[in-house]
């Protein structure tokens, strides 16, 4: 396996189709993964947040990678999305993906015990990386703790960094708060810093960061890529913004791909895994009702 390069530029977090009877539709989501690279996507990250990860099993997710290499999707474009509740777990998915050929592997922290220490964090991340014993790893840290409730902090990621400075490659910084992504640049500039909020990504590349893993890509990629261009506009800026303040409105997982079934006319976009719930009808409407008042005038020509 050649050793991964960091990421860098545009990488979608990717949706997890599901067909009628709830399995993974690895059909769809490897055609869904051809559709981002058309878009100009150079990697995407499966099982993440936007993918519902942690609702699907071991089993499950294992296989889902193997379809999309089966399929054709490269090993070096993708970032598998490896954390678990059980480090147990977390270590067998993250074997799995480098044994694979995927040596990009984005990992959360324990996320089911709160009030973790910082030595905590850092002893869990070490033990992974022993445990997993590979030096193909490719680790970036995956900070959202709106989500797990758990923090990376940046001094953590930097004592990291230094101990396992050729496993250790980034962090998605998901937080939301910039202030902490410029604590992360500062603590550990080698690595390849992305953030999951789109509004940020100007301030981060300015800021000498690397690009995002994000889930608007699965729908917008093209409005999220003009973020990544050194000539963006304020205009550019504020697009984002306005059509973010759309989506949030609603639940973020359902919407988006509430979005994409109107956007492929394919209803089965919107199945989701328990605990979610897909979103009925009249809300699904609502929301393309609201996209279409800010101008975003979905959807079908958006997914051309």
């Amino acid at each position: 396996m050649t050793p991964p390069t960091s990421i860098r530029g545009l990488w979608c977090a990717t949706l997890t189709p599901l067909a009628s009877d709830g399995a993974i539709d690895h059909a769809r989501m490897a055609a869904h993964v051809r559709y981002l690279f058309a878009q100009g996507v150079a990697g995407v990250a499966p099982f993440g947040t936007t993918g519902e990860g942690t609702s699907f099993s071991i089993a499950e997710r294992r296989a889902g990678i193997d379809a999309l290499l089966a399929a054709g999707i490269p090993a070096s474009r993708m970032a598998v999305a490896t954390g678990a509740a059980a480090f147990a777990d977390a270590v067998a998915l993250t074997r799995h993906a480098i044994q694979a050929g995927c040596g990009r592997c984005l990992v959360l922290p324990p996320f089911f015990y709160k009030n973790l220490t910082d030595d905590a964090v850092h002893r869990y991340f070490a033990s992974l990386i022993d445990a997993v014993g590979d030096a193909r790893l490719s680790l970036y840290l995956y900070h959202i703790p709106q989500f797990s409730g758990v923090a990376i902090a940046p001094e953590v990621v930097a004592r990291l960094a230094s101990e396992y400075p050729k496993i250790i490659a980034g962090v998605k910084d998901s937080g939301g708060d910039f202030s902490n992504t410029k604590a992360l640049l500062a603590h550990a500039p080698q690595l390849s810093i992305l953030v999951g909020h789109e509004p940020h990504l100007p301030q981060l590349l300015k800021a000498g960061g690397a690009g995002t893993i994000c889930g608007l890509a699965n729908t917008f990629p093209s409005l999220v890529a003009r973020l990544l261009k050194p000539e963006v506009t304020a205009a550019d800026e504020a697009r984002i913004a306005a059509l973010l303040d759309v989506v949030f409105k609603f639940p973020f997982l359902p919407a988006f791909k509430a979005i994409r079934a109107a956007q492929t006319d394919d209803a089965g976009w919107c199945a989701v895994r328990p605990p979610l719930t897909a979103m009925d009808e009249r809300t699904g409407e609502t929301l393309l009702d609201a996209l279409d008042r800010a101008g975003f005038g979905l959807a079908r020509e958006l997914a051309q």
